[in-house]
């Protein structure tokens, strides 16, 4: 039995990979820093064991795979590399790995990890499927028939993979560490185009998926008439969204799903798609649709009092919109409050006008301080500059949370990719100190 070693396992990838292996009966050990993240949880209820960075965690006949974070700089990198054992990075492992499966890859500047969930909640249903999620969930099913996996564009790292299908839901200009402009995020996704062996399922809605070429059919999805997958009608109600899908102008099926707004349908179009290419039974997927209770920390709802509190990862202008949209369809009639904590100063600064228009979909705006990467150095900007483009925005302190309880009957949007869940949490504390419970 291989025994395998995780450099940096709390990582959300990393995560749901060792859990994966670890249901396929393999031995499943890794490393990583104190601090303690979500991540880890499932890694404790499966019983992986988690041990600090220290050099004596590598040992002759394991299988080492790294997390892209760490490099010889890390002790176990370097042991590794004296002991002459081959570290094998997350992309690579998981490229091979997936080999042996008819490999669904979800990826997009946006809803890939959602989109994961969502066609892995029915695939699973319909044949033995395992799946890696980028929220940190991974499941491994022995015998399975499917692998559906999230593939993130970030430093090209989907280029390690060579699927069978995948699902690209959008292209937008994000990462801007890395990626100069749109046009070099394109050229990534059609490099990773190239690589798919059996069909891609695109987006028609997105005006650079439309520019998309390669060797594989390209089913398109989307609102349009032009598009292989379409849907109509589409109405909500308290149950959720309903919509009328047509395979090429003929009617296939109604479904409903129980999320609201755009999005979510067009993730649910995508799943349809690849489901009916792979001959998977129509009641099937509609059942599972209907039966969708999302990923962590997409739209993640609790309710406090008379409000209702949303943990949500959006962390780019165009997603922001999407979480409003959200709120504002399953709530109409309540304010939106938005909570929003900029992830890096390079984001920051990239869309800084872009994330004061999508802001500006909510009735209040309260701004955390930007949250930092460790891959950049701490620049000039602050939430200021981004606070002096909304009319209205405050600023909030972790400290001062209890300024949100004077929005009765509202929806408190909790959003971004760093640490803004401390904001929330502080608030459900001061909440339970002057009200005695939520």
């Amino acid at each position: 039995m291989t025994n395998y070693h995780f450099i940096g396992i709390k990582g959300s990838g990393m995560s749901a990979l060792a859990q994966i292996l670890s249901d396929m009966k393999m031995n499943v050990q890794g490393s990583d820093v104190e601090k303690r993240f979500f991540t880890q949880i499932p890694l404790e209820n499966k019983n992986i064991p988690i041990y600090p960075f220290q050099a004596d965690n590598v040992q002759e006949g394991q299988t080492i795979i790294a997390s892209p974070a760490y490099n010889e700089t890390n002790p176990e990198v370097q042991r590794a590399g004296e002991k002459d054992i081959t570290v094998h990075s997350y992309p690579d492992f998981l490229g091979s790995f997936i080999k042996q499966f008819t490999s669904v890859a979800v990826t997009g500047s946006h809803g890939k990890t959602t989109t994961t969930g969502l066609l892995s909640h029915v695939l699973s249903e319909a044949r033995p499927t395992s799946y890696l999620i980028g929220d940190g969930t991974g499941k491994g099913t022995e015998n399975s028939e499917y692998f559906a996996f999230e593939a993130c564009e970030y430093r090209r790292h989907f280029l390690n993979y060579y699927p069978d299908y995948a699902i690209m839901t959008n292209i937008d200009f994000d990462h801007p560490d890395y990626f100069k402009d749109v046009d070099d995020v394109f050229q990534a996704f059609q490099d990773m185009a190239s690589q798919v062996q059996k069909a891609i399922i695109a987006c028609g809605d997105d005006p650079h998926l439309q520019h998309l070429q390669a060797g594989v059919p390209v089913i398109y999805y989307g609102l349009s008439e032009e598009s292989d997958f379409q849907a109509r009608d589409i109405k909500t109600d308290a149950e959720g969204t309903h919509f009328d899908c047509y395979v090429r102008q003929e009617h296939y099926g109604r479904f409903t799903i129980p999320g609201y707004g755009t999005h979510h349908v067009l993730n649910a179009l995508a799943v349809i798609a690849i489901c009916h290419y792979e001959q998977i039974e129509k009641e099937t997927v509609a059942a599972q649709l209907a039966t969708f209770s999302g990923v962590k920390r997409r739209f993640s709802e609790k309710q406090a009092g008379t409000q209702i509190l949303v943990d949500d990862y959006a962390h780019h202008p165009t997603e922001i919109r999407a979480t409003i949209e959200s709120a504002k369809k399953k709530y109409s009639g309540r304010d939106v409050i938005a909570i929003f904590q900029p992830h890096t100063f390079s984001r920051t600064e990239a869309f800084l006008n872009d994330f004061a228009s999508a802001l500006g979909d909510a009735d209040h705006v309260y701004l955390c301080d930007i949250f930092s990467s460790a891959r950049e150095k701490k620049a000039e900007l602050t939430i200021r500059d981004l606070q002096d483009k909304i009319s209205g925005a405050q600023l909030l302190e972790e400290s001062g949370t209890e300024v949100l309880m004077q929005y009765d009957h509202a929806v408190l949007l909790f959003m971004g990719a760093g640490d803004v869940q401390k904001f929330q949490r502080a608030y459900e504390e001061k909440r339970i100190s002057q009200e005695g419970a939520l």
